[in-house]
């Protein structure tokens, strides 16, 4: 099932239970790429070992 089905099949349940339809889809994906690309600058991926798939403690 593709966006624009799911988007289709949420409307008519929200229609049919009295509730507000849901947004159409990609009409918050600019603000969520900034919101994770924000979070990503103030929180940099931790560095993994090659052995265990891991962090070190000492962070190298």
């Amino acid at each position: 099932m593709d966006a624009i089905q799911q988007h289709m099949l949420d409307t008519y349940r929200a229609a049919r239970l009295g509730e507000p339809a849901p947004p159409p889809p990609g009409r918050h994906d600019r603000r969520t790429l900034r919101d994770l690309y924000r979070h990503w600058l103030t929180h940099p991926p931790t560095p993994r070992t090659a052995r265990t798939g891991r962090s070190s403690p000492s962070g190298v």
